[in-house]
């Protein structure tokens, strides 16, 4: 089967994961960090959880599933141990649904994900060996190390000064090509990016400081 890519906007959107072990734990962390507002449905939840239940991070209903707690959800998780009640709450899913291990009764699988900073790889077998995700998540995360985003976060800053100082369209456009040429993300691999940012900030200086003149 073949799934549709996409990531969804899900800040301030509810969602309900029914479950409250360490694999449920994951996915509302996962949940948590995109933004959702997120309720947990189960009797026990991990120690984790009861930490962000404390902080107020995550509403906690302390029983079983009943029919009616997916009400106004946008997403949901199935990730009981129980492969029944996880297959009711697919069919009793409202909106988006992810059970746990079990894509055939899923209408979204979660990929293998790598994020460094403001850019997010989502790695997909399509259900077929979540593991083979993995093992290219690992690989990937070799190639694309923490400095990818420390870059990436340099880029949103600087790409607003080069559109409000460089006022010739053609060099505004080179320099903004250069910022995620190949040439760059191999030099924040064998040089950093500290030394790269410098050069990409004295090249912005001569440019806008030769149109100022």
């Amino acid at each position: 089967m073949n799934y549709y890519p996409a990531f969804l906007n899900l800040r301030g959107k509810k969602a309900v994961v029914v479950g409250g072990g360490n694999i449920a734990e994951r996915k509302i962390l996962s949940l948590l960090k995109a933004g959702a507002t997120v309720t947990v449905v189960s009797p026990a939840i991990t120690a984790r959880l009861s930490r962000e239940k404390t902080k107020k991070n995550i509403e906690h209903i302390a029983r079983c599933y009943r029919k009616g707690d997916l009400r106004g959800s946008v997403l949901v998780v199935a990730a009981t141990n129980s492969p029944s009640v996880n297959t009711q709450i697919a069919v009793d899913a409202p909106s988006l649904v992810n059970v746990v291990d079990v894509p055939k009764e899923c209408s979204f699988i979660a990929p293998s994900v790598i994020t460094r900073g403001p850019l997010t790889i989502a790695i997909s077998t399509g259900g077929i060996s979540p593991a083979f995700s993995k093992t290219i998540r690992q690989e990937l995360e070799k190639i694309y190390g923490p400095e990818i985003g420390e870059y990436l976060n340099f880029v949103g800053s600087i790409r607003k000064k080069a559109l409000a100082g460089i006022s010739d369209k053609k060099k505004r456009e080179r320099f903004l090509k250069d910022l995620a040429a190949g040439k760059t993300v191999q030099s924040l691999r064998t040089e950093g990016f500290r030394v790269v940012r410098k050069a990409v900030e004295e090249k912005l200086a001569k440019l806008t400081k030769t149109i100022t003149l």
